[in-house]
């Protein structure tokens, strides 16, 4: 079999529903490793909360985290790393202007960075619980251009907030809505996307697009699973993605669906 890259999204995906990676995850995960394929995690999280699930699949390839903004190889430096960031003076202007957009939250996040204007709702767990003084989002504190900057926005306000930072600044910036029950968006650089993100790491390993297999579950997983030679839908996928793909798990996300659909896949079961 060719060498594959194998790119896998977390939540949803490689994540069962309490967040964690499963030891059959793991077994799977390394079993294709050392059968010589790239496995690449390519996630929205930023890469303070995927670098633990990288160590535990005992990865050594390049990730992607916010989205495409930033692709780098964990603990070591590599020549091909690459971030896109987003000016800081929007951050800036989003926060001079925060009473009249309604937003409850802004943080504004880099590779090994994050600024929040105040602390998260509770319930929002993909936040840090505290804030020291040096994390406070301020003029002062914001040195650098971030990869990502996320508005926690009062219900019912997205589109109004969306459509605003859309106005003033829709040529340098896309703007996203996380899925769940939180009106949450997400602000990165213009044109970013997962599947450039995908196309970056093949070329570095002169991997063919047909022989990209990619795993996902959301609406921000669609343009991978389109560009890969095989995407594939996990079995609890919404019904677009699902609609994308060249194939579905048989299993969800709580029953390895993706370790078992690769290791069929693959070949690798003893």
């Amino acid at each position: 079999m060719p060498q594959k890259l194998i790119t896998i999204d977390l939540d949803g995906t490689t994540l069962n529903s309490q967040n964690q990676v499963s030891p059959k995850t793991i077994e799977v995960i390394k079993n294709a490793t050392e059968a010589g394929h790239i496995v690449s995690i390519v996630t929205g999280r930023p890469y303070r909360i995927s670098e633990t699930i990288y160590d535990q699949l005992q990865l050594k390839t390049p990730m992607v985290n916010f989205n495409g903004a930033l692709t780098h190889i964990p603990h070591q430096r590599w020549q091909g790393e690459y971030k896109r960031t987003i000016s800081k003076a929007i951050v800036l202007d989003m926060l001079e202007n925060q009473q009249k957009l309604q937003l409850e939250m802004i943080a504004a996040e880099g590779k090994h960075t994050y600024l929040a204007n105040h602390l998260p709702p509770s319930d929002l767990n993909f936040f840090p619980t505290t804030l020291s003084e040096d994390q406070l989002l301020s003029k002062t504190s914001l040195i650098h251009n971030p990869a990502s900057m996320i508005l926690f926005v009062t219900p019912n306000q997205e589109q109004v907030v969306r459509n605003t930072v859309l106005h003033h600044y829709g040529q340098q910036v896309d703007v996203g809505v996380w899925g769940g029950p939180n009106s949450v968006l997400e602000v990165v650089s213009k044109g970013i996307q997962k599947a450039k993100a995908v196309a970056y790491i093949a070329k570095q390993y002169h991997i063919d697009r047909q022989n990209i297999v990619a795993f996902g579950d959301e609406h921000n997983d669609a343009e991978m699973l389109a560009y890969a030679g095989r995407g594939v839908a996990m079995q609890n996928a919404t019904p677009t993605i699902k609609s994308i793909a060249n194939d579905v798990t048989e299993f969800d996300n709580n029953h390895d669906g993706l370790a078992k659909y690769l290791e069929s896949y693959l070949k690798l079961a003893n």
